[in-house]
């Protein structure tokens, strides 16, 4: 099964696609399309492209559960590592990337960093990504 959100003001519908496809599919495209064309133009090229480069960034299991914990709270680059099971220099190295990309900074305490998140919209991104994902084991 497929789910598609459609924003209509402060209304969010979902659409549930079964699959396989009903042979009248018509219907439903025209429906999606209706209330998309009603609501926001298709998004530019340009603004697709940044973000499949922000969607590549996140597509690491490491840096997913960095973003999962940061949401949470703020943590050093040890805690981090042990969390993901992985060196700290390999850590240091997500963290980098992901403060490149600007989805993170960082406090100094003495001799300790604290990373924390800056992209207020990874949070949606992840509660996207947990429901989708969330298996129960």
């Amino acid at each position: 099964m497929e789910n598609h959100e459609i924003k209509l003001g402060s209304i969010e519908i979902l659409i549930y696609r079964y699959i396989p496809i009903h042979p009248d599919t018509s219907r439903y495209s025209s429906l999606v399309g209706k209330l998309m064309n009603t609501t926001t133009p298709l998004t530019s090229l340009d603004s697709l492209e940044q973000a499949a480069e922000c969607l590549k960034a996140l597509a690491h299991p490491h840096r997913l559960r960095i973003i999962q914990m940061l949401l949470k709270e703020c943590y050093t680059v040890g805690e981090l590592a042990d969390a993901c099971g992985i060196p700290s220099n390999m850590a240091s190295e997500h963290l980098r990337f992901m403060q490149r990309c600007g989805f993170l900074s960082n406090d100094k305490e003495g001799r300790r960093t604290y990373y924390y998140i800056i992209e207020p919209h990874l949070a949606k991104i992840m509660a996207c990504i947990e429901e989708r994902f969330l298996t129960k084991h």
